[in-house]
């Protein structure tokens, strides 16, 4: 693993969108780590927030991709999301529609929240707009934190 993440470090921004990407569908990755070392090596915080979001984006639009398939049985059997964490997500997600998309940052639950909505077929670009604020909003605390500003707070 450490091998991994020291090749997407050495990638720059190209690394921080391919782990962020990884990061953001079923499978598990810490993209967090990638962007913390890419902002200390010196890169341009704006930059790496912007590939960074924009790769977890693409991959939890497959989590609603998935989820759009309609096949439980796949969805357990072949990418790992089993039924439980669909349930605990479907319970979050219920009656609040395509707006929920927004918390698919929260790591382990996140990957549900998407799957589900794409089960339930939630508006696409509302879901897409969601998810970019709430990914974005956590990779701009991230990086302010890598940089020290929030201690000025």
């Amino acid at each position: 693993m450490d091998a991994i993440l020291q090749f997407l470090i050495d990638w720059g921004y190209v690394g921080m969108f391919l782990s962020a990407l990884i990061a953001g569908t079923v499978v598990p990755f810490s993209s967090e780590a990638v962007l913390v070392a890419l902002i200390s090596m010196g890169l341009n915080p704006i930059g790496c927030i912007l590939a960074a979001t924009a790769g977890n984006m693409i991959g939890g639009m497959t989590c609603y991709w998935l989820g759009s398939l309609g096949n439980m049985l796949w969805i357990e059997k072949y990418f790992g999301v089993n039924k439980k964490k669909l349930e605990r997500a479907e319970r979050f997600v219920k009656g609040r529609g395509a707006w929920m998309a927004f918390f698919m940052f929260i790591p382990f639950l996140g990957e549900a929240i998407g799957v589900v909505l794409g089960l339930m077929r939630a508006n696409v670009w509302i879901t897409a707009i969601a998810m970019f604020l709430g990914k974005s909003f956590r990779y701009i605390a991230l990086a302010l934190t890598a940089l020290g500003i929030t201690s000025l707070f």
